[in-house]
C-alpha cells in the first residue's frame, strides 16, 4: 500500500467515473470509496472497472447495512474479474457490543469457502480493543478523524505489521474562517457518531469542543491551509506511523468536484 490515496465521493453520478481515471493517473495509491455512500456495492465494481490496476478499497462497508453473505458474494464476484484490486474494509458493527458483532461477522467471513483472508480485509478502528482486533484478525486499520498523535499510539496497538491507513480531511484554503467553515457540517455530524466521542476525549478534546466543533478540534483533525501546510500534515501523519494517508479533499465550493486540488496535492506528496 503506497503512501497517499484519494478518498472518492461518488454521489456526483457516473462522473465519480472520470474522477476515478483521473486519480489512477495521477499517481495515487489507492481509491477509497466512503462508506456512507455504500448503500449498494455496486460503486466499488464500477470504479474498479474503470480503472487499470488501482486498489479500490471500501471505507468503509458498514456491518450494519451489509451482510456477511453480501460481502463474501461481492468479492467472489470481484476476483473472479479483477483478481487483487478489492480491499475490504468493514466497520460500524451495529448493537450495544460492536466489538462481539465485528468478531461474529468475522468469524463468518472466515468460516465461508471460499473466505476472505484477513490480509485482505482492513477494519475501521478508533478505541484500542478495535485497534487490537485490526491487529489480530485483519491487515490493520483505516481511521478518521484522527490527530498525528492518535496515529503513533495506533502504530504502538497495531504493531509493526499491520497496516495503518490515516482518513484525513483537506482543505487546499489559506483563510481559517473560510476553511474552517468548509468542513464544520460534515465533522460536526460525524463527531456525534457512536465511537467518535470517546475517541476525541481520548485523544484531548473537550465536551464543549465535540458539542460545538470548535477551531480547536478542527485545527486537530483538519489539514487545511496552502499545499505545503497540509503536505506537512500529512507527513506527520506518516512520520508518526502511518502507512498510507488517504485525502479526503473537500473543496470550499461544494459542488465541485477537486481536479485542481488532486493534482497540486499528487505533484508535492508523490514521487513522480
Amino acid at each position: 500500500m503506497g503512501p497517499i490515496g484519494v478518498s472518492l465521493d461518488i454521489r456526483s453520478g457516473a462522473g465519480h467515473l472520470d474522477d476515478a481515471v483521473l486519480v489512477e493517473k495521477l499517481g495515487y495509491s489507492t481509491i477509497w470509496i466512503p462508506g456512507g455512500e455504500l448503500t449498494t456495492l455496486d460503486p466499488l465494481r464500477d470504479v474498479i472497472q474503470a480503472t487499470e490496476l488501482i486498489p479500490v478499497g471500501s471505507a468503509i462497508i458498514p456491518a450494519r447495512v451489509h451482510s456477511p453473505d453480501d460481502v463474501l458474494a461481492f468479492r467472489q464476484e470481484i476476483e473472479a474479474k479483477n483478481p487483487g484490486r478489492l480491499i475490504t474494509g468493514l466497520g460500524g458493527a451495529p448493537g450495544r457490543y460492536p466489538l462481539h458483532t465485528m468478531n461474529a461477522y468475522l468469524d463468518q467471513l472466515d468460516n465461508a469457502d471460499p473466505a476472505i483472508p484477513p490480509s485482505t480485509r482492513i477494519l475501521s478502528a478508533l478505541g484500542p480493543r478495535m485497534l487490537e482486533l485490526s491487529r489480530d484478525r485483519a491487515a490493520g486499520a483505516i481511521p478518521l478523524l484522527v490527530t498525528p498523535e492518535f496515529t503513533a499510539h495506533a502504530r504502538q496497538t497495531l504493531g509493526d505489521q499491520a497496516t495503518l491507513a490515516i482518513m484525513e480531511y483537506v482543505v487546499l484554503e489559506s483563510d481559517p474562517h473560510l476553511a474552517r467553515a468548509t468542513v464544520r457540517d460534515p465533522i460536526s455530524f460525524l463527531v456525534q457518531v457512536s465511537g467518535y466521542p470517546a475517541n476525541l476525549r481520548r485523544m484531548g478534546f473537550t465536551d464543549d469542543d465535540i458539542a460545538g466543533t470548535s477551531d480547536r478540534l478542527l485545527d486537530g483533525l483538519v489539514a487545511w491551509g496552502d499545499v505545503d501546510m497540509v503536505a506537512a500534515r500529512v507527513r506527520q501523519h506518516l512520520d508518526a506511523g502511518a502507512d498510507q494517508v488517504v485525502l479526503v479533499v473537500r473543496p470550499t465550493d461544494a459542488a465541485a468536484v477537486p481536479h485542481e486540488q488532486w493534482r497540486a496535492l499528487a505533484e508535492a506528496l508523490i514521487d513522480q
